[in-house]
């Protein structure tokens, strides 16, 4: 098989999904890790050095690129693995009972992918776009108090809640799946990567829901 066919066959689709979704748990990694500066609660200073730093470093705005492509081909390969499999399953099975045998959030992983979509141009919109405008413009940006005007809105708060609430779910789904496209399955350690995956998605999922929370209570200031 050349490697255009590879890539063009299911196994190959969902290698592509494995190693983007593990990039971009990388990048989540990074991210929550940066804004969890917020908790300092030092009126945004060490934050917005940070902001500064990611949004001004050539390597960042490079990996931002990667980073868009990686979002981009996962988003794609997921829809077309998604209706691949309606296609070559357009009438479900009578006994399977789907229920008994997976999670709910792993059979709804496209509504899922749907409601993050939408998470992403939010956020994209509120943060990523002012903070590239003012990159490329030479003007200074208050991130931070951009974070507290934006999380003093509960409607911008409610979204960003079920956005992190899908991820959690995206991640528990994704996470061990995406070892296990990868090969990495065994029956020793695929246990431990499921843990790891559950802690990782909530822990992660959880910083990302208190900086909204927390702005919009007052407690960071």
């Amino acid at each position: 098989m050349s490697k255009e066919n590879f890539l063009q066959s299911s196994i190959g689709k969902k290698l592509v999904m494995g190693i983007t979704g593990l990039f971009l748990i990388t990048f989540l990694i990074v991210h929550v890790g940066c804004n969890s500066c917020i908790f300092v609660n030092d009126g945004g200073v060490l934050f917005n050095k940070v902001a500064h730093f990611m949004a001004h470093n050539i390597l960042i705005r490079i990996m931002e690129v990667v980073l868009f492509a990686g979002i981009f081909i996962h988003m794609i390969q997921a829809l077309i693995l998604t209706l691949h499999n309606n296609k070559a399953r357009p009438v479900k099975y009578a006994v399977t009972d789907g229920k008994a045998n997976s999670k709910w959030y792993s059979r709804s992983m496209g509504v899922l992918g749907s409601l993050l979509l939408i998470f992403f141009v939010v956020h994209w919109a509120n943060f990523w776009i002012p903070t590239k405008v003012a990159v490329f413009t030479g003007t200074e940006h208050d991130t931070f108090a951009h974070m507290k005007e934006v999380f003093a809105n509960p409607v911008f708060v409610a979204i960003y809640m079920v956005g992190v609430i899908s991820l959690c779910y995206h991640l528990l789904h994704g996470f061990p799946s995406a070892f296990q496209t990868l090969g990495l399955n065994h029956r020793k350690y695929t246990p431990l990567i499921k843990k790891i995956g559950t802690i990782f998605s909530i822990v992660v999922c959880l910083l990302f829901a208190a900086m909204p929370i927390t702005m919009y209570l007052g407690i960071i200031k």
